[in-house]
């Protein structure tokens, strides 16, 4: 499950609060490392998380505590007001991941989302949403992220490299592009010569 949802207007300025960006396993898919991904617009978790919790909360259960690792996020403050209600936060800098939000609620568990940073490309983001919430992955947010990364570099190696070849007069006549995770390869027709 994808949820986009409009964050109600703030009371200081009358401005709408841009969408919560979330992506959840579906309902009732075995328990995996992760439940999801979200993507917050800045490592601000006292202006963040209110409006993640209004969302999951009735998915949920109320969240009544969360922990981080703090090397995503600058300040950790101990409490949070979300929703007529406290949510306490901790920290664990060796415990756990650093890409990961844990969640917790009295009455129903434990979830584990991939927090993807706020300055990631929306193909990126898309990519790591996707993967996080995917029932038959069983990958580490800090994996994801690596993989993600490796996943960039390479399209970005690869356009450059197409890039270079055409602004120069270059092209294989009969080559088709075929997207494969992320990259763009060409395929050459076979009875042409192999080139040294």
């Amino acid at each position: 499950m994808t949820a986009t949802t409009s964050r109600p207007m703030t009371s200081e300025d009358r401005r709408p609060v841009p969408p919560l960006r979330l992506s959840l396993a579906p309902a009732g898919s075995a328990p995996l490392l992760l439940d999801g991904a979200w993507w917050p617009y800045s490592r601000d978790l006292a202006s963040e998380l209110p409006a993640l919790a209004a969302v999951l909360d009735p998915l949920w259960g109320r969240i009544t505590r969360v922990t981080l690792n703090p090397a995503q996020w600058p300040v950790v403050p101990r409490k949070v007001s979300v929703a007529g209600h406290v949510v306490k936060a901790g920290w664990f800098r060796f415990e756990q991941d650093a890409h990961e939000l844990l969640l917790l609620s009295y009455r129903v568990g434990r979830w584990n989302l991939l927090v993807v940073p706020p300055q990631t490309s929306p193909a990126a983001a898309a990519w790591l949403m996707a993967a996080a919430s995917d029932p038959r992955r069983a990958t580490t947010a800090s994996r994801l992220m690596a993989d993600a990364a490796g996943l960039t570099a390479t399209a970005r190696v690869d356009r450059d490299g197409v890039a270079a070849w055409e602004s120069e007069g270059g092209h294989e006549a009969g080559a088709s592009v075929i997207p494969a995770q992320g990259r763009v390869t060409g395929t050459a027709p076979a009875d042409r010569p192999e080139r040294v």
